[in-house]
């Protein structure tokens, strides 16, 4: 399995009041899987994508990736896997504005100590790869919605992680972008990557193999 949770739950305080975002969650993704996560505004699924990507920590239960519990992990070693285990598409892109793809992809392997050499021929073979051969030198205001979206899914895949989480990543995109979108990453699944995407768009969820759904903070559907 490579990755699993073990009856997790989120509880925040809010002005005084314990919200209950996740209710005892368990579930496993095998290597190799295309997961989409479904759900309302309010059902718990960004929380959880949080708590997969080791942006944070349940409350209680127990989170183990490739193995190992991540689950009550310090700052430091969250931050490792983060960096080693996790590539992350964001429905804002998260991309450096006045860098280029190129720099923009180059970037998290500068974190990973990768030599400069190195660095560029990884960062070129993936922007390639989503089809962006031919705009490595343009910054994201010289680039569609879907033309950014994809340098973020090579900025994802440039560390060779052991799975890549998107939440909500079609969010800004027209139906037409956004299918594009999809389907890289229906191709990077079929040569072998893991993929979890949560959205709140059913024709979206339908590229993945496998729905989740969830619910006022428990999994309904989908196991």
């Amino acid at each position: 399995m490579l990755l699993q949770t073990d009856n997790i739950t989120k509880t925040y305080q809010l002005d005084g009041i314990k919200v209950h975002a996740l209710r005892g969650v368990s579930l496993g993704i095998e290597k190799g899987e295309f997961v989409a996560v479904m759900g309302p505004s309010g059902s718990g699924k960004s929380t959880l994508m949080h708590i997969l990507g080791a942006l944070d920590t349940p409350t209680s239960g127990s989170y183990f990736l490739e193995g190992k519990d991540v689950s009550q992990a310090s700052d430091e070693a969250l931050s490792e896997v983060r960096n080693q285990k996790i590539g992350f598409v964001f429905q804002a892109y998260n991309l450096l504005p006045r860098a280029t793809a190129l720099k923009n992809v180059i970037t998290p392997l500068i974190y990973a100590g990768v030599g400069k050499k190195e660095r560029v021929r990884r960062a070129k073979e993936v922007l390639i790869s989503v089809g962006l051969g031919d705009r490595l030198e343009n910054r994201p205001n010289q680039l569609s919605g879907g033309e950014i979206q994809r340098v973020a899914i090579a900025r994802a895949l440039v560390t060779n992680p052991s799975v890549i989480l998107a939440d909500e990543p079609t969010g800004n995109l027209d139906t037409k972008s956004g299918d594009e979108l999809m389907k890289i990453l229906q191709g990077l699944n079929e040569s072998g990557h893991t993929i979890i995407v949560v959205t709140h768009e059913a024709y979206i969820a339908e590229y993945a193999k496998r729905i989740i759904h969830l619910r006022d903070g428990e999994v309904v559907d989908g196991l």
